[in-house]
């Protein structure tokens, strides 16, 4: 085996000395320059952008933690993202490239997405919407969203993405903690092949809402799905008619003015609705964009995220676009209509790069390296993990398989509060560690803590907090203030009352080498026999095995007593008393005897909620049996009741 699939003797492995010779960024001088320069460090991120008005000042701390970046200065994201790059000569560059489910394409050049995001941008101000107010928008992944998100940017409209896979209540709740009177969504989409009501949904929602609701129509399923516009209702392709040929000059928006809000789930239940700002937030994600998935203006780049989500928010639209890349936008699932689709994309399209989350990365593990090796992969320059740690097994898997060892693999830990990366590798100039993203991204400050604040032991488990302020952070809560503080800066009670600290609300460790292994969030903690172990930290020794493709584990009482472990098999492997006993062993050599999971039941799914992310609290109810919470969050609930009859079996 080469040194760089073996790795070094700490287990790294070095960037392949081709990568670096075109890296975006390969001097390791720039973190000590960012450290040494900070905050006017990042300046080299705003830099990226155009501006109306320069900033007069790079952060104010003065109202800390309501932190201020690029102070007064003004810009417009959809300028930036869009118009500049035509009067650069681009504006025959592939902007944007849309697979649809059932295999349909298009392509919109730079010239192409400023015409209708024009077009869309008066339609918006022809049915009344003005200057900050928030705009709801309910569509799967076609293009009109990303278009729709522009053309709000441009005339100074926050946007709020609800994911399409959201039920109507959850849409009403955050409409109506929005305040927003307007609503884009469409008759329809496609899952697996089957054609579902999407306006049905959005319909129900809005007869929940005591305010009056403007809604836009897209057309997306045609004769497939029939739908009638009622009172207040419009038809996307009828606006866009009306206004063709329209142009609308980009409102200059003050660098800490909102472009959107993200909802995101909240420790009392109510979700909380993150505002980010344009200017530190653009920055940020033009930045990580460049130096951390090294996207080049000619690149084909492909995210696997739903816009739904902050991935794509930042690293599908903002990010890619700001640079004057191609983003490829998928409409479907990996493995609709077959196991290939995700290949086949990359082939066809010659991508550069690709980002995908690591529950990904373990369907592709399971169903085998035989898909992959039927498409020419040869294209891709660097791979990237979002959503969640990844177990170092799967992080080799992709390496070997997927990159074929010539691709870096960027590990990105980063949050919807974030807005952008905030721990990871530099491709271009760090030594990677599977299953372990890496330091903090240049300028951005990181530190483990205990219970009382205080920096841990290399290796300890402790709390992953920010110290520093940074440009993509969020402006506050749309909720108020006050919740923005107590969610997110009273977590400990420091011996310095006036440094602020950023509770990110993840467990992880800290290496020598100022590497950083996310474990989880400190609610998926396990306590055994005194220790405090993160679930990740199991997880990755049973999907260490050989035939095991994903598991969850709970503790059995949530107190010191024992662990239950749910786990897929990959295809070909049976589910038998062996490989319990190799699940055993390689929890014992991996971390101790008293970690061994006291049951281990074997399921075809894990409850998921619709971004992905393992639903544990449903497990341990299951374990401890308990009545089960709410599985109104699941993209599968069927599969609880499955789990329950096969543990109520195993017993």
């Amino acid at each position: 085996m080469t040194e760089r699939s073996e790795g070094k003797e700490n287990g790294s492995v070095p960037p392949p000395p081709g990568f670096v010779e075109q890296a975006n960024v390969s001097d390791a001088g720039i973190y000590d320059e960012f450290e040494e320069n900070w905050p006017g460090c990042w300046e080299r991120a705003a830099e990226l952008l155009d501006w109306y008005e320069g900033y007069d000042e790079v952060l104010n701390d003065e109202d800390a933690p309501f932190y201020e970046w690029f102070v007064d200065g003004r810009l417009n994201a959809s300028y930036n993202c869009v118009d500049r790059h035509l009067e650069s000569g681009r504006k025959n560059h592939a902007a944007l490239k849309w697979v649809g489910k059932l295999k349909e394409t298009r392509t919109y050049t730079y010239q192409d997405l400023h015409r209708e995001v024009n077009e869309f941008a008066a339609a918006l101000r022809d049915i009344g919407v003005e200057e900050d107010d928030v705009v709801t928008m309910y569509m799967p992944m076609i293009p009109e969203l990303p278009i729709a998100m522009l053309a709000c940017a441009r005339i100074g409209a926050p946007h709020s993405v609800v994911f399409a896979g959201f039920s109507a209540d959850a849409l009403a709740t955050r409409m109506e903690s929005a305040d927003s009177g307007f609503l884009i969504t469409c008759d329809g989409y496609y899952r697996r092949g089957n054609a579902f009501n999407q306006k049905s949904q959005a319909d129900n929602a809005v007869l929940r809402l005591d305010n009056e609701i403007t809604t836009v129509v897209v057309d997306r399923l045609g004769d497939e799905l029939d739908h009638v516009l009622g009172e207040g209702q419009y038809g996307y392709d009828d606006l866009i008619r009306a206004n063709a040929g329209a142009t609308v000059e980009p409102v200059e928006r003050e660098a800490g003015e909102a472009l959107f809000l993200m909802y995101t789930s909240g420790t009392t239940g109510e979700p909380k609705g993150v505002v980010h700002g344009t200017g530190g937030y653009l920055s940020h994600t033009a930045w990580t964009s460049k130096a951390v998935l090294d996207i080049k203006p000619d690149d084909t780049y492909w995210c696997s995220a739903d816009i739904g989500w902050i991935t794509g928010h930042s690293y599908i639209v903002y990010g890619p676009l700001a640079l004057g890349a191609t983003t490829v936008m998928y409409e479907g699932t990996p493995d609709y209509p077959d196991r290939s689709r995700v290949w086949e994309i990359i082939e066809r399209n010659s991508v550069d790069i690709f980002y995908t989350a690591p529950t990904a990365i373990r369907a592709f593990m399971k169903w085998g390296s035989e898909y992959p090796e039927a498409h020419d992969l040869s294209s891709l320059r660097l791979l990237g993990t979002v959503g969640e740690p990844i177990n170092p097994r799967a992080w080799k898997w992709y390496y070997k398989n997927i990159g074929n060892e010539n691709c870096p693999v960027v590990d990105t830990w980063w949050q919807t509060e974030t807005g952008g990366m905030m721990v990871t590798t530099l491709p271009g100039v760090g030594d990677m560690k599977p299953g372990n993203a890496g330091p903090a991204v240049p300028g951005v400050s990181v530190e483990v803590v205990d219970d009382a604040g205080e920096a841990v032991e290399s290796g300890e488990a402790g709390y992953l907090t920010v110290d520093k302020p940074w440009p993509g952070m969020l402006r506050t809560l749309h909720d108020g203030d006050g919740r923005y503080v107590d969610e997110y800066w009273r977590g400990f009670s420091r011996p310095d009352d006036d440094k602020w600290v950023y509770f990110s609300g993840d467990e992880a460790r800290i290496d020598d080498d100022g590497y950083i292994t996310v474990l989880g969030r400190v609610d998926d903690v396990i306590n055994v026999s005194g220790h405090r172990l993160g679930t990740m930290e199991v997880e990755s020794a049973i999907v260490g095995v050989e035939g095991i493709a994903e598991a969850a584990v709970v503790g059995s009482d949530g107190t010191e007593t024992s662990i239950y472990a749910y786990a897929i098999t990959e295809d070909g492997y049976d589910a038998d008393a062996s490989l319990r006993d190799e699940v055993a062993t390689a929890v014992e050599n991996g971390i101790g005897g008293f970690a061994q999971p006291e049951e281990v039941v074997f399921t075809t799914q894990l409850p998921k909620t619709r971004s992905g992310k393992i639903m544990r609290r449903l497990l341990e109810d299951i374990a401890n049996h308990e009545p089960l919470g709410d599985t109104s969050a699941l993209r599968n609930p069927e599969v609880v009741g499955e789990i329950e009859a096969i543990d109520g079996e195993e017993e």
